[in-house]
């Protein structure tokens, strides 16, 4: 099995974990007239036998997997503790270019297609981007969006955090954002949208995503996913999506 598989089985609390037999069921060879005859009685006998063995090989495997899943979870905490520092170098560096975490957004083909021009041009006060996996790794994760003084909203920094218990079960929550008078993005109507020069199928801002809290919120979180696995392990592939070529230049002139 890959990481994938194992990383699955860590928030699923267990490999193969839950109801399975604790015996084996006898097995029944009757005849018409209700009696069995001697080579039926055999293959019952042979059949249970077998069964009581495959019960004990699987017993030992459940047992393997329960372990691995364990052993894998502490691999997942060292290497949580020995990114993180090189996560707070990156973000720091990060922070001095300029609309840095809005292009790398922008540039996202799934997350552009969330967005009209009164999202980008909040997200344009987009200062710091952080996703932060909590210390059991799969008990959730928190994304936390750190923005300069705008004329939208009064926080300065938002999060939205996916929390699992011990049964799988999730439940979100997020900062309540404090929109200015007049400028809650969350709250337009389809008349506002007429005239955009882009403009998406679902009329919400992507804003409203964090409003979608509780754990009837708690399925698939296709945005939360985008940026957890897909921008934050690594943001220059999309920073630098529509960069020209450092290369393309170098034969010219």
């Amino acid at each position: 099995p890959g990481l994938l598989f194992f990383r699955a089985l860590l928030l699923g609390g267990g490999i193969m974990a839950g109801k399975k037999p604790t015996k084996v069921p006898k097995l029944d060879a009757v005849e018409e007239d209700g009696t069995k005859t001697e080579a039926e009685l055999a293959e019952q006998a042979n059949t249970e036998t077998t069964l009581d063995k495959i019960m004990g090989v699987q017993d030992e495997i459940d047992r393997l997997n329960e372990q691995a899943s364990e052993e894998i979870l502490h691999v997942e905490q060292k290497y949580n503790k020995l990114r993180k520092p090189h996560f707070n170098n990156r973000s720091e560096l990060i922070g001095r270019i300029p609309d840095f975490w809005c292009i790398t957004l922008l540039n996202h083909p799934r997350i552009l297609e969330l967005l009209d021009e009164e999202d980008e041009a909040v997200l344009q006060h987009l200062e710091g981007l952080d996703v932060d996996e909590f210390e059991d790794v799969k008990s959730g994760y928190r994304i936390t969006f750190k923005f300069k003084t705008n004329n939208y909203f009064e926080n300065t920094v938002l999060t939205k955090d996916l929390v699992l218990d011990n049964s799988g079960n999730s439940t979100v929550s997020a900062t309540e954002i404090k929109w200015k008078a007049g400028m809650d993005l969350t709250n337009r109507q389809p008349s506002e949208l007429k005239g955009r020069k882009r403009t998406h199928e679902d009329p919400q801002s992507i804003f409203c995503w964090f409003s979608e809290t509780g754990s009837e919120s708690a399925g698939t979180d296709e945005l939360a996913e985008i940026i957890k696995d897909d921008i934050w392990p690594n943001p220059l592939q999309y920073f630098l999506l529509n960069e020209p070529s450092m290369d393309a230049g170098e034969g010219e002139g």
